[in-house]
């Protein structure tokens, strides 16, 4: 995501709430009172609520304590132990005020506790308060995650999406593809134009990136210095090194002068591709080195060019 896209901003979308209890009537209660203002989801028992706030993505739950198999504590923890899901903020609903619960509930990581019976007025200030409050932190987390130079994400956001795309598709026993980009002798063009126009051509080649990869769950991020990285879920070898060559045709497509460089008189970029189908014996770190040392080929075989590997779970696991 680009910075400006919180500058400049779409209509905001509603806030979505996800409402757990497994008394239907208690969910009907809070459906009516919320639903003008937000978009409401329901969960009947823990597991659901586990399973709808991975999908869904809730900013924020409002979770019951008393319930059978999984009670509300367990699924607090649930949501805070996972990376997927440990930003959502939650409120308790508690049928009584008891000290030792909600102190509970606080070190588990809950945001507020509402007490039975519902008060509307208590529950509407409380909720949009804890929603002002996720948006806030939410934007200034983004913010925090965006490379300031580029606009795409930096380097500490590529360092938290990584393992979590990792499980996922461990998860679902599917390929992610990861592609490593440098620009072609870098170095040579700031010393030839000057580091302001260096600064012009990485926001120029981080926004044709950004928009040749243009799923939503896939992602892209400056790396370092002159270096990008994109993350393919779901996506084989062959897409990703389709997608690996659109982006350096793109990139000459810029026609940004460069008559310095060795291997065209315009910008070229050099692609390393790896994939996977991740398991739980190898780190993700490992799909890292195996892009870059797909790179290092690229540029050693004459740079402007694509080159990918398939890459086994057995081979990196004997690295």
């Amino acid at each position: 995501m680009f910075i400006d896209e919180y500058v400049l901003g779409a209509p905001p979308e509603k806030c979505k709430i996800l409402l757990v209890d497994d008394q239907v009537v208690n969910i009907k209660i809070l459906h009516q009172l919320l639903q003008d203002d937000y978009d409401i989801y329901m969960a009947r028992d823990g597991h659901q609520a586990i399973d709808m706030c991975n999908k869904v993505k809730p900013d924020l739950v409002l979770l019951d304590i008393e319930m059978p198999v999984l009670n509300g504590f367990d699924v607090c923890a649930h949501l805070k132990n996972d990376p997927n899901t440990q930003d959502i903020a939650v409120i308790f609903i508690s049928g009584h005020f008891d000290e030792d619960k909600e102190v509970k509930g606080f070190k588990l990581g809950a945001v507020d506790f509402i007490h039975k019976p519902i008060n509307p007025v208590i529950t509407k200030a409380r909720v949009k308060n804890q929603i002002k409050l996720k948006s806030q932190s939410d934007l200034l987390r983004s913010i925090a995650l965006l490379d300031g130079l580029t606009g795409v994400a930096n380097r500490r956001n590529f360092e938290q999406v990584l393992p979590v795309t990792w499980l996922q598709c461990c998860r679902e026993q599917q390929p992610v593809t990861m592609i490593l980009l440098d620009i072609d002798f870098f170095k040579s063009f700031n010393d030839t134009y000057g580091h302001t126009e260096g600064d012009a051509c990485l926001r120029q080649v981080a926004q044709k990136i950004h928009d040749t990869v243009n799923r939503p769950y896939d992602f892209v991020a400056r790396f370092g210095g002159e270096e990008f990285v994109c993350i393919l879920p779901n996506t084989d070898l062959v897409g990703g090194t389709y997608v690996a060559q659109q982006i350096v045709d793109s990139i000459v497509s810029l026609k940004i002068a460069h008559e310095s460089s060795q291997v065209s008189s315009y910008v070229t970029i050099s692609a390393g591709v790896a994939t996977i189908v991740p398991t739980r014996d190898v780190t993700a770190n490992m799909l890292i080195e195996a892009a870059d040392k797909q790179l290092y080929l690229a540029k050693k075989r004459g740079r402007n060019r694509v080159l990918g590997a398939q890459v086994s779970t057995a081979e990196l696991a004997t690295v």
